[in-house]
This record gives C-alpha cells, sequence and structure tokens, in this order.
C-alpha cells in the first residue's frame, strides 16, 4: 500500500515562480496568435496559394514510417546471452551507433557519471576521468585518460573548469593511486577535486575543496545573474571524518552541536577567473523537522532469494532490518576476521558454525543502525543528506533527491537554497536523482531501490519499488501521479534499478532517456503525468553466466543530437533514435536543433528550438497523433510547408503568413488547440526570418 507525506518548509518564503504552474512558450504563442486575424486559404493572395499548393517537395509524413506503436513480443531483452563485451542484445526504436571499451588504466574499474563540452565527453571513473571526442558519434576518439582515484569521480564542466567529486578513503589530494592507510591524513581528498581543461588534452589540477563527508555527487549552478562565479552544491553520504584530518567536522546530533555535518549540504563558490579561491560559503539545513520516512520491507523475489539461500547453507544477516543474502566478497574478509581471533587456520565446521552465531553482532558492529530516535521516545530524524540534487535556474528551483525524500528547492539566492516542499512514499526505498519537465510544471525522482548493485526488476518485484514517481508542482507543492518502471524483467545476474538520465528535446513532448544498469536503456514519453510509456530501448545480456558482476548504464544523456551512455564494464555507447509511430523522423530533426556547448545535467539547461521547417513538420506530426487536425487539413498544411520550404523571399513569407492565419481559425476549432497555436507560432517565426 501507498503511502505519501508531505512536508513544507518552516520558513514562510516563497518563490516568485509559483503560482499556477504554466507553459510560459505555450502562453506566449496564444498572445501571438490571438492577435492575428483569422484567414482561411480562400482569401490568399494568387502568389501565395501558387506557393502552398506547390508540389515541389515530398513532405515527410507520418506515414514514411513505421506507424507501429506496438513493443515486440516476446519482449527480446527477456533470455539474452551474458558476456562482457559479446553479450546479446536487443533494441527497439534506437540503434547502437559505437560501442568503445575503456583505456587499459581503466578496464575493470567502474565508470560512472558523464558531462560534455564542445565535442567531448567527459567520463567519470572511480580510477579518474576519461575524456572522449565524440564529433563523429560512429568513431569516439580517447583524447586523455588522467589517473587521478576517487569514488565516485561524478563530473562536471564549465568554462574551462572541470570539476570532479571525491569520497572514498582511498582519494588522495596528489593524485596517487596507492591510496591512504590510515584513519586520519591530511594526504586524503573527501570533496571536490578543480581542474584547468583550457586545454583539455592536458589537465591540470588547479584547487580542491574539502568536505566534512566528502561528495559522493555535486550540481553545478550557473546563476543567470552572475556571470563571474559558479556555485557547487555538494551531496555527501559518507560518514564524518574526523576532526583531526579536517577542522571543524563533527558527526553529533543537532542537539548536541549545531555545527554539526550532519542533516545539511555544502554550497561552494568558484571564481571563474580564480578557481583556488573555491569556498564553501554556506551549509543550508534544508532537512529541518523531516521525520524518518514509511518503508517497505522484503520484495516476494527478496524473500524467495534469502530462503534458497539458507537451504543452500550460504551466510544470511539481518541488514538494518531486511535480510540479505551476503556475498563471498563481504563474508571472506569477516570471515578471515574471525578466524585471528580464534588463533588463525582454515575454518572448521564449528569455526562456521561460531562465526554464523556472532554474525548479527558483527554486522550491527560494522552497520549501525543510520539515524537514532530521540531520548524521549519520539519519531527518528529524517536524511541527514542528499544522494543528488538537480537544479534548474531557468524556473528557480531544484529537486533534491534526499535518501527517504524528494525535496522541492528554491534557488533564486543560489548561495542560500531553502526547502519549500517534500515528499516521502513507502513505495521508494532511497530517492536518487530528479528530472524536472522543461517547462518546470513536472517533477520525475527515481528510486535507487537496492543502491544499484542488486537485481530489483526481477518479475516478482513490485512494479512501484526502484522505479520513478512523477508529481506536478503547482503553487510550490508536489502532487503525485504515477510511477514508471522497466517493463522488461530483468535476471537476478544482473543489477537493475532506476538510474541516471536526462529530457530529449522532443518538441511540445517530455521525453527521457534513462539508465537502468544492466536493465539497459529506456526511453519513454512522460508528457502525460498518469501515463509514461516506453517508446525505445536498447538493452544487453548480463555480465557473467553463472553470477552477478556490476556493468550496465550508469548514466545515459542526449547531447547534441547523440545519446551517450557511460557503461559501467563496456565503456563508452553512442546510440541514436529511430523513427516510429511513436516519434518520427520530423521530431527527431527538430530535437537535433538543439545544440549546446556543455551539458551538466544536474544542472539541467532549459531547451528553446530554433524556428525551422523540422519544427513545424515536427508538430504536424504530432497533431496527425493526437486528431488534432483533419487528414485532408494535414495534408494541405503540409503541402502548403513543402511548397513554402522551396520558395524563397516576398512569396515564402507571404505564404507562411498566409498558413499561419488559417491555423489561427484551426486552433479554435481543434481538439488540440495549443499545438495548433504552437504551429501557427512555429511558422509565423519562420516567415519572419
Amino acid at each position: 500500500m501507498k503511502r505519501l507525506i508531505h512536508s513544507g518548509s518552516p520558513a514562510v518564503r516563497r518563490s516568485a515562480f509559483f503560482s499556477k504552474a504554466v507553459i510560459v512558450v505555450g502562453l506566449a504563442i496564444g498572445i501571438s496568435a490571438c492577435a492575428n486575424k483569422s484567414v482561411v486559404k480562400d482569401d490568399m493572395d494568387a502568389d501565395a496559394k501558387k506557393v502552398m499548393e506547390t508540389p515541389a517537395m515530398t513532405p515527410k509524413t507520418m506515414a514514411s514510417a513505421n506507424l507501429s506503436k506496438t513493443p515486440p513480443s516476446p519482449d527480446p531483452r527477456v533470455g539474452l546471452k551474458a558476456g562482457l563485451f559479446d553479450a546479446g542484445q536487443a533494441s527497439w526504436n534506437m540503434k547502437l551507433v559505437s560501442t568503445t571499451k575503456p583505456p587499459e588504466a581503466f578496464i575493470g574499474v567502474t565508470n560512472s557519471d558523464l558531462a560534455f563540452k564542445d565535442q567531448y565527453a567527459i567520463q567519470g571513473n572511480y580510477n579518474g576521468v576519461i575524456v572522449w571526442d565524440i564529433s563523429n558519434p560512429a568513431a569516439p576518439k580517447l583524447v586523455t585518460d588522467y589517473v587521478c582515484p576517487a569514488s565516485q569521480s561524478d563530473v562536471s564542466a564549465y568554462g574551462d573548469l572541470l570539476f570532479v567529486s571525491g569520497e572514498g578513503l582511498g582519494g588522495r589530494l596528489d593524485c596517487g593511486s596507492q591510496g591512504v592507510e590510515e584513519t586520519v591524513s591530511h594526504d586524503r581528498l573527501r570533496g571536490i577535486r578543480i581542474f584547468d581543461i583550457s586545454d583539455i588534452k592536458n589537465p591540470k589540477y588547479v584547487a580542491n575543496v574539502q568536505t566534512c563527508r566528502g561528495s559522493h555527487t555535486h550540481s553545478l549552478l550557473k546563476d543567470p545573474d552572475d556571470d563571474d562565479n559558479v556555485y557547487i552544491y555538494v551531496s555527501g553520504s559518507a560518514p564524518v571524518r574526523p576532526e583531526d584530518e579536517l577542522s571543524g567536522c563533527s558527526g553529533g546530533s543537532p542537539d548536541e552541536d549545531p555545527n554539526t555535518a550532519l542533516f545539511r549540504i555544502e554550497v561552494i563558490k568558484v571564481p571563474l577567473a580564480h578557481p583556488e579561491q573555491a569556498a564553501i560559503v554556506s551549509s543550508p539545513r534544508i532537512f529541518q523537522d523531516l521525520v524518518a520516512p514509511p518503508q517497505h520491507g522484503a520484495s516476494p523475489a527478496d524473500v524467495a532469494e534469502v530462503q534458497a539461500a539458507k537451504a543452500r547453507g550460504e551466510f544470511v544477516a539481518n541488514f538494518r532490518g531486511t535480510e540479505r543474502v551476503l556475498s563471498d566478497r563481504m563474508v571472506r574478509p569477516m570471515l578471515e576476521s574471525f578466524m585471528e581471533g580464534r588463533g588463525g587456520g582454515e575454518p572448521t565446521a564449528a569455526d562456521s558454525a561460531a562465526f554464523r552465531e556472532a554474525l548479527p553482532d558483527l554486522i550491527a558492529a560494522r552497520f549501525p543502525p543510520r539515524n537514532r530516535g530521540n531520548d524521549d521516545g519520539g519519531p527518528r530524524p529524517g536524511p541527514t543528506q542528499c544522494h543528488d540534487i538537480t537544479l534548474y535556474p531557468a524556473v528557480g528551483l531544484a529537486g533534491g533527491a534526499c535518501g527517504g525524500y524528494g525535496l522541492l528547492l528554491d534557488i533564486s539566492d543560489p548561495a542560500n537554497p531553502y526547502r519549500i516542499d517534500a515528499v516521502a512514499d513507502s513505495n521508494f526505498s532511497y530517492w536518487h536523482s530528479a528530472t524536472f519537465s522543461n517547462d518546470g510544471s513536472k517533477v520525475l525522482f527515481s528510486d535507487e531501490w537496492g543502491g544499484g548493485g542488486q537485481p530489483k526488476c526481477r518479475e516478482m518485484d513490485p512494479t512501484e519499488w526502484g522505479a520513478d514517481a512523477i508529481f506536478t508542482i503547482d503553487n510550490g507543492k508536489m502532487k503525485f501521479h504515477s510511477y514508471y518502471k522497466l517493463p522488461a524483467p530483468q535476471t537476478s545476474l544482473e543489477n537493475c534499478v532506476a538510474h541516471n538520465g536526462s529530457l530529449i528535446p522532443i518538441p511540445g513532448r517530455d521525453v527521457m532517456v534513462q539508465a537502468w544498469y544492466q536493465g539497459g536503456i529506456s526511453v519513454f514519453d512522460w508528457t502525460d503525468p498518469n501515463n509514461a510509456v516506453e517508446i525505445a530501448f536498447f538493452d544487453r545480456g548480463p555480465v557473467n553466466a553463472d553470477r552477478m558482476i556490476s556493468g550496465g548504464s550508469w548514466s545515459v544523456y542526449w547531447y547534441d543530437g547523440a545519446i551517450v551512455s557511460s557503461e559501467i564494464a563496456r565503456g563508452l555507447d553512442v546510440l541514436e533514435l529511430t523513427p516510429s509511430g511513436w516519434l518520427t523522423q520530423n521530431e527527431i530533426d527538430a530535437a537535433n536543433t538543439v545544440q549546446m556547448d556543455v551539458l551538466n545535467t544536474q544542472g539541467q539547461p532549459k531547451f528553446v528550438w530554433p524556428a525551422t521547417f523540422s519544427l513545424a513538420a515536427a508538430y504536424t506530426d504530432q497533431l496527425e497523433r493526437s486528431g488534432g487536425l483533419a487528414t485532408a487539413r494535414l495534408a494541405a498544411v503540409r503541402t502548403a510547408l513543402a511548397g513554402a520550404e522551396k520558395a524563397s523571399g516576398s512569396a515564402r513569407k507571404k505564404a507562411l503568413n498566409e498558413l499561419a492565419q488559417s491555423l489561427d481559425s484551426d486552433a479554435r476549432s481543434s481538439r488540440d488547440g495549443a499545438k495548433v497555436r504552437m504551429l501557427a507560432s512555429t511558422v509565423r517565426e519562420i516567415a519572419s526570418m
């Protein structure tokens, strides 16, 4: 049973952005349409009619593509052959353009997140950073592989600067690969590394900003009103480091220490001209007054797996309230340490029995409860950190995916964000990341149930767990609508759950591409918040046929026409969409007119489409799909657009203006009047060029 709870901010401030969320582009188009008289085709002058009736170009219509919206059955993702670099593949409405193995020093080490600058894809890896030239998507070229170990090495870029997250205990200030053995060490890096990439072939390490909990992830904010600085929001999820290692670090509860490093995020201000002066400027306590959220138990698949493991004699332990099968990788060092306390040697049956009996205490000591309850018996506190924060400066909002909660933040003052709403859901185990609709009226949160290292897309796993949750935003409040989860069941050998993705700039729609680890890549349309539907996919078989080895897509983002995926074990994949009944070639062409020179998905950009004939054709195709114009009228519009595209000068201008005016008339009676007005506005803008 789903249970949602909301919590607003104790502050009474509200951003000026909030009234009823509206599509700003649509409003502007409506005003433009209302300012012109409606003129039907019979009123056009002879030159305009001649251009509109000229069949000189064959319009790209939906009929030229495969119109089927029905996914293949049986689903080809089920039963794929296992393999590292030779796994079976399945795709629908998209194709793999290239796959490139990691450079030698990075093979076998986890590939993580992606950022983009110019023609480069910058790929994080637990061993450092890899830079690829993807100007030819079919053959990416290695530009540099910079060894500088840290987990997770999440990356973002702006101008000539590259920012890299470090959280693990082994990261070093000197980028050495020997790690850090000491419990307290001033050689350890936990925070943000800053590189000068003005010469991207030779990154120069120029600064770092240390934080008390390191940087699991970070998000880059470019304030539209500040061209001199950027801001880095740091999400650290590791234990607080010792005060002897970094002054001012405290892991106490807020009532014990008001300056505790828990229950806060860090905001770093970076002067672009002097990145060496980067420093923490605030530590916003955005979790104030939140209590522990509702949680769900084990899934039927997990219960069955635990029972089978017990029958086989494997080690099972209660991990923070949930029984889990312990992997050999986890058991081996614990058993070795246990045997040292019993005099060493190979464990006997009696030793194994004693270890099994001691296991609950060993696990409890190693993994203590995350949050303790209040001494007065009150509810346990809520999350102490965020996993990821998506910043959307165009609308002054951020979506904080913060462990047990999804937060809505006001970021109108970049250095001082504050919470305006919070929601928790018993179906969500770990709020992981967020994506806004392009107009900012909706937000989608993902749930990384199982932490990304477990198979959570099995046939018996609930479709609401490890999924996406879609909310609308109205006057600063989030309202839940529906879930979306990868529809193809995966095996117990494949780590699979919702992970990182981005919008694809299909005009007039909210279409997202998302990574699901070894569940592959799913493209889905969530324009209707109550009915998200998959429209394309790509998947491979398991990395290994006998045991689960981590792999699959960590993150996948659209950038300048390419869909680029960071494959945990296999390297870099580049894919592209193919036309279908869900997506026409015109829509793909219109999306590809959106060109960016930088992309950090957690600093979400607002898409703006240039007025082109592809955009007009895309809106026309959408009107055919929605039934917004009659078949004969659609044919006339396509013929008119084709004729105008071939024409030039005053003839083109007249034809387009007359078409726009006739569309104004169509909009008044159309079942999809808003889309007709968007088409009319685009046609009018092309005419003015």
